[in-house]
């Protein structure tokens, strides 16, 4: 049955009103626990970890709102796109609430919580592409065992976050004993790497197995080259972060300098991977005028 287009302004009207109800209703749970929470209690790397705590949380909550109410600004094609942008940092501003109350009330730079969000934002991350291109620039090459693009793309992020959380908490300790941190590490970035061979690179490097660059639209092709950026260039950031894990014994543990840089990688990445993808799906748009 075919909407009336009042009913259908009704939805576009009604989708960023909920967005915005969502996160006030996190935002008074934030101003009541931020009463217990001195900025004076802290100070310098523990003052900016707590700083960025809350900064990661408003902005993965503001960049939730953007995307949800630009949703309808481009064409139907693309709005898929937008949404998984909305999930990504609507997913990582929850698990940053809960991440910004373990520090304040307990001075702890959550593990747990934090492969939570990546186990469900990176593989959203890396499936944007496909959403983005469309599925005509999709190649139908495969990995024995593992299957397409899809499947690589979700593969690899899974297999990337298991080694990363197995290196953080000390659960192969026992397998690997005192190499288990970079043990966990190297592995990890095994499944980073198949992501990278899936996608391609920015630098023109190495021809995308799962994506067939002739077929991109040509308003597209910056912001798919701006995405293989943040996952070549930006993730960078993210086992720099792990060195300083207390728990992977590799460098000195410190719990604030790895939380600082996972946060400003976290907004860097999952903040500017869904601009970019607006931008192309606006210029695309804009060309089908």
């Amino acid at each position: 049955m075919d909407l009336n287009p009042s009913y259908k302004n009704g939805l576009r009207m009604s989708a960023p009103i909920l967005a915005l109800m969502t996160l006030g209703v996190l935002g008074l749970s934030t101003a009541s626990a931020s009463e217990y929470a001195n900025p004076n209690d802290y100070e310098g790397m523990a003052l900016l970890t707590f700083f960025l705590f809350f900064v990661g949380y408003i902005s993965m909550g503001a960049a939730f709102i953007f995307f949800v109410m630009e949703r309808n600004s481009v064409a139907e094609e693309y709005r898929t796109t937008m949404t998984i942008s909305a999930l990504i940092v609507g997913i990582a501003a929850f698990h940053y609430y809960y991440m910004r109350g373990a520090y304040v009330e307990d001075g702890i730079v959550s593990v747990h919580y934090r492969y939570m969000d990546w186990l469900i934002t990176v593989p959203l991350m890396a499936l944007k592409f496909p959403s983005l291109v469309g599925k005509g620039a999709i190649t139908d090459a495969k990995i024995p065992v593992i299957g397409g693009f899809a499947n690589v793309c979700f593969f690899g992020a899974v297999w990337m976050i298991g080694w990363g959380f197995a290196g953080e908490t000390g659960l192969m300790d026992g397998t690997f004993g005192d190499s288990a941190g970079l043990i966990c590490l190297i592995l990890s970035g095994v499944g980073w790497a198949m992501i990278i061979v899936a996608v391609g690179d920015p630098f023109g490097v190495m021809e995308p197995k799962g994506i067939d660059n002739s077929k991109v639209k040509a308003e597209l092709e910056w912001s798919l080259n701006a995405l293989r950026m943040f996952i070549v260039v930006g993730w960078v950031i993210y086992p720099i972060g792990y060195l300083y894990s207390p728990e992977a014994n590799l460098l000195d543990g410190n719990q604030e300098l790895m939380g600082v840089l996972y946060n400003i990688a976290d907004m860097i990445n999952k903040i500017g991977f869904g601009v970019v993808a607006w931008m192309g799906a606006k210029k695309a748009t804009a060309a089908m005028a």
